[in-house]
């Protein structure tokens, strides 16, 4: 291998989708510049080819109809007669602590790094499950030479999943968002009757469920005042739509569908809403506040991380209907404001760049 580059392969469980353009393919962009910038090829592994954006100047090798996994274990025993040999070898949104890094790490001497953006179940796994991935953890988990959380309720996760014992080699990058390409809101907020968003991939566990009851417990007058506009689609649209319709409140929810500049949008509006059960890090909460607008959320994942109750949002307990519609109706009376700027928390700390210069540091 020609010692003048390196070259790495990252491995990418994620569809690309030019419909829904969000943080991990700006993230995906910026790395591949910074590389480029540090002399480094990357060979990129995604179950999709695509074009959209920065993706035309990637080597994507897709997976096609084969997992992604076996996509690349079948990759690299194919370039095998090639002598390729990366340097690193990434992955994102793949399975931790499987037979997988075993086969890999067989055919590469590559430093191998995993990260985790896994949400786990608000309950927790079930003993069986538990049992399991403490028992992949002492098998496979030597195979991994690093384990990047997402935030640090990710990273302690991944000790409570696999064990303790993987303190040493497992560490936080935080998730960050493009703030230059997020417009602000430049406008005071409105104290009464605020407007609010839900940005998400409509599924279950992402909670737009609860906020549908929520508003179905509100007085005539207060929902005679409320607007929600829905960025987003998933398998769970049509659920939500029906509930919506079955408590007649068509005119309070506006179901818009994906946007790929909903960075734009967020400052028509005063306040994000995102009700989920289960989160790692969620960007779409960094993004809300990187254009000034306050967030409404639960305690689950690293949202308390970035969000701090009565300061720059509002907590309220998980799957708890009740306290989100005591919540929302105070917000719209405006017995609660949330004042301040809630942008420089995101520039200071959870910048794209932050985030992009942490994992290059990771090839050194």
């Amino acid at each position: 291998m020609d010692v003048s580059f390196k070259k790495i392969a990252v491995i990418c469980n994620y569809e690309l989708l030019e419909d829904r353009v969000g943080g991990m393919d700006y993230f995906f962009w910026a790395f591949h510049e910074k590389c480029i910038e540090e002399n480094t090829k990357v060979d990129w592994f995604f179950p999709n080819a695509a074009s959209f954006g920065n993706y035309h100047e990637f080597n994507i090798i897709s997976a096609n109809n084969l997992s992604l996994e076996e996509h690349f274990i079948a990759h690299i025993k194919t370039q095998k007669t090639q002598k390729i040999q990366y340097s690193h070898i990434i992955t994102h949104f793949v399975e931790l602590c499987t037979s997988f890094f075993l086969k890999v790490k067989e055919a590469q001497s590559a430093k191998i790094i995993a990260v985790d953006h896994n949400p786990r179940p608000l309950k927790g796994y079930t003993l069986k499950k538990r049992i399991k991935k403490r028992i992949k953890g002492r098998l496979y988990s030597k195979y991994i030479d690093l384990f990047i959380g997402v935030s640090d309720y990710t990273s302690q996760a991944i000790l409570n999943d696999f064990g303790r014992f993987l303190k040493p080699k497992t560490q936080t990058i935080y998730n960050g968002v493009l703030i230059d390409d997020i417009i602000p809101k430049t406008t005071e907020r409105r104290k009464l009757n605020p407007k609010f968003l839900v940005v998400s991939h409509l599924r279950e566990s992402k909670g737009i469920q609860d906020l549908i009851r929520a508003v179905s417990f509100m007085t005539e007058e207060l929902k005679g005042n409320l607007s929600i506009d829905v960025y987003g689609d998933g398998p769970y649209k049509k659920a939500l739509i029906n509930l919506a319709n079955n408590y007649k409140l068509e005119a309070n929810f506006n179901f818009k569908g994906s946007h790929s500049n909903v960075n734009e949008l967020y400052q028509n509006y005063d306040y994000l809403i995102q009700p989920t059960h289960m989160e790692c890090f969620s960007l779409s909460i960094l993004e809300s506040l990187a254009a000034n607008i306050p967030v409404i959320t639960t305690p689950v994942g690293g949202n308390t991380e970035v969000v701090t109750n009565n300061l720059n949002g509002f907590i309220f307990e998980t799957k708890n209907i009740t306290e989100l519609s005591q919540l929302l109706s105070s917000i719209i009376k405006g017995d609660n404001y949330i004042e301040g700027n809630t942008r420089t928390l995101i520039g200071d700390k959870f910048s794209i760049d932050t985030m992009v210069n942490n994992h290059i540091k990771l090839l050194n």
